[in-house]
């Protein structure tokens, strides 16, 4: 099961005894931080969790898969998800999670 924005809030208030009110805030809050820098362009870096990265894509030629004919994708923008180290060894029970 998947971690929710309700779920993570709901941890929030219960971890650092906030109002419920207070705990959506703080949730939204640090989610819309997080969107508006990467629609900006810029990369979001969580020491100890990971790295989101934006990356510009050119226009490129593609297929559509039910007709097969080719079409040209536009250029755009996606976000990548790299782990740390850190996150990654506390993943997979590895050592006490320090470097």
């Amino acid at each position: 099961m998947a971690l929710t924005k309700a779920n993570i809030v709901a941890l929030v208030h219960h971890e650092l005894k906030l109002p419920k009110t207070k705990s959506v805030e703080a949730v939204e809050s640090l989610l819309e931080i997080i969107k508006r820098t990467l629609a900006s362009g810029e990369d979001v870096l969580i020491t100890g969790f990971g790295k989101f990265c934006v990356h510009d894509k050119k226009e490129r030629r593609g297929r559509n898969p039910q007709t097969g004919k080719d079409v040209m994708l536009r250029s755009r923008r996606v976000v990548t998800f790299k782990c740390s180290g850190v996150l990654r060894d506390k993943m997979n029970g590895e050592g006490t999670g320090l470097r």
